[in-house]
């Protein structure tokens, strides 16, 4: 079970989209994990076999339990550390499976039926709504006969089993307010955060005017829908930034700072249900404005149809919000752990400024910095903000 957020203890295994046999290469999505923060694909990150799955759907596991076993091409199947060993292979097939894991005692999402009552996954329920398909008149297969999602598949195509006679039984799920149990998360991360991190506290105003006349020529000369919003020029000249002053990207973890291996940029998005998550863009530094801007849109938009990855959830380096869309001149933001900073960005708006001892109007931003005095001290934060600054007064090297 991977962390998919930083104060995350628990997730839930809702489906497969392996099976054992089955053959995967790296950044193949194989599961489906429910957290506080909602549904998220988990990717493998080795190439190989899904030899046996460890944990069913409907299972609420702790963080770091293994979910499955990989056997690497042309390898055999080694136990999780924790299992006890094999028995010794014999000379006559077949050969015996390695022994399952230490079952963990863990309270399941999905209980069984009990008194008239039958549970139903979460993505059951979901997959329910979404093919039509009456609950009432679907077999549950799972754990105390829960409903899964592919059992609902399965009664589309008339593949589920027939219930047994009786009395058909009431579909009851837990009832569970997500937007109460994220803002829980978001609460003890931020708690967390003020807790144990030293933040500092910086601003630039920055004026944006070539940046916006720049983008306004190029955005002429794009069709609609490649055209580039100034966001995308925000987060390009953090990137940037940061691999200029490489404290504000990494990460405190035990004790000591840990630089990223990449400049993954962490981008706040509200969801309309309330909350927020912070998914991450790998590589901004390496990608073009353009593909940082696809990849801007993708990502939001699977952040609020609940589609994101579990490396998006887990690998940012450093984050960015703007909040001048919602009218807010300046943001001092709280640092999402284990990161170390975490870059603000307000309204655009014209202000008078003066330059060169002449006074006129110029289109401002004002950005903020909040950084991890562990890690890194005001000196090197201004510096960060004054290369962000020149960066945006060059918006064609972005």
């Amino acid at each position: 079970m991977p962390p998919l957020g930083s104060h995350m203890e628990y997730g839930t295994v809702v489906d497969w989209k392996v099976k054992p046999g089955d053959a995967v290469k790296r950044g193949d999505v194989v599961a489906l994990v429910e957290t506080e923060k909602g549904v998220i694909e988990v990717e493998i990150f080795e190439d190989g076999v899904i030899a046996s799955i460890q944990v069913q759907p409907g299972k609420k596991v702790p963080v770091g339990t293994p979910l499955a076993t990989l056997r690497a091409n042309g390898a055999t199947v080694e136990a999780p550390q924790d299992a006890k060993p094999a028995p010794p292979p014999v000379e006559t097939p077949p050969l015996k499976k390695p022994e399952p894991p230490p079952v963990h005692v863990v309270q399941p999402m999905v209980a069984p039926s009990v008194a008239g009552r039958t549970r139903v996954s979460p993505l059951a329920r979901k997959r329910a709504e979404e093919l039509g398909v009456d609950l009432a008149t679907v077999t549950g297969t799972g754990e105390g006969g829960s409903i899964t999602a592919a059992d609902v598949e399965g009664a589309v195509g008339g593949k589920a089993p027939a219930r047994p006679g009786g009395p058909v039984v009431e579909i009851h799920d837990e009832k569970i307010d997500p937007q109460a149990a994220m803002r829980k998360v978001i609460a003890a991360a931020m708690a967390r955060s003020k807790r144990e991190i030293p933040h500092y506290y910086l601003s630039a105003t920055i004026d944006m005017s070539r940046a916006l006349d720049w983008l306004a020529a190029e955005n002429a000369a794009r069709p609609v829908t490649k055209r580039l919003l100034y966001s995308a020029l925000l987060i390009r000249a953090v990137a940037l930034a940061a691999r200029e002053v490489p404290e504000m990207n990494g990460f405190w973890i035990d004790g000591a700072f840990k630089a990223g291996e990449g400049i993954h940029v962490g981008v706040a998005i509200s969801l309309r249900r309330g909350g927020l998550v912070n998914p991450a863009i790998h590589d901004v530094d390496k990608k073009s404005l353009e593909e940082l801007m696809e990849k801007m849109l993708d990502l939001v938009n699977r952040a609020r149809t609940g589609h994101l990855r579990s490396s998006e959830i887990s690998d940012g380096t450093i984050t960015v919000t703007n909040l001048g869309e919602q009218g807010v001149g300046s943001v001092f933001g709280v640092i999402y752990p284990p990161q170390v900073a975490l870059v603000g960005f307000g309204k655009i708006s014209e202000s008078p400024w003066a330059a060169n001892g002449m006074l006129g109007v110029k289109r401002i931003i004002v950005a903020t910095l909040s950084a991890d005095h562990r890690v890194s001290d005001g000196h090197r934060g201004g510096r960060f903000l004054i290369a962000i600054d020149r960066l945006l007064q060059e918006p064609g090297k972005l």
